[in-house]
């Protein structure tokens, strides 16, 4: 027999693992990178000469990367600013905007 319920209620959603590895891509994108190891914490670090200083130095120790160091050290700062979208706060994605701009200028590529 059918069971019936009541307008408005559901069964809670059931997530299998291969949905919740999908949802969070990015975040092993970022984690696991075959370009970078990138230090701990380094797009909260309070100054974007901080934050260019450390991804340029990953970039550079880096054997892994299949591109130039500046491109990759650029290619995983605009990851990182495009996945994080809305949920960014102001402060932080100028920060970030300004650690492109230094990035640029510590490589030398002004």
């Amino acid at each position: 027999m059918a069971e019936r319920r009541r307008a408005g209620t559901r069964k809670p959603a059931r997530k299998s693992r291969r949905q919740a590895t999908q949802k969070r891509w990015s975040q092993r994108v970022t984690r696991e990178s075959d370009a970078l190891d990138l230090d701990r914490g380094v797009f909260k670090l309070t100054s974007a000469r901080k934050i260019a200083a450390s991804l340029k130095r990953s970039a550079e120790r880096s054997k892994r990367r299949k591109a130039g160091a500046y491109r990759s050290a650029l290619s995983m700062l605009i990851f990182y600013i495009n996945r994080a979208g809305r949920n960014l706060p102001k402060t932080q994605r100028e920060r970030l905007e300004r650690a492109k701009l230094e990035l640029k200028r510590q490589f030398g590529r002004e």
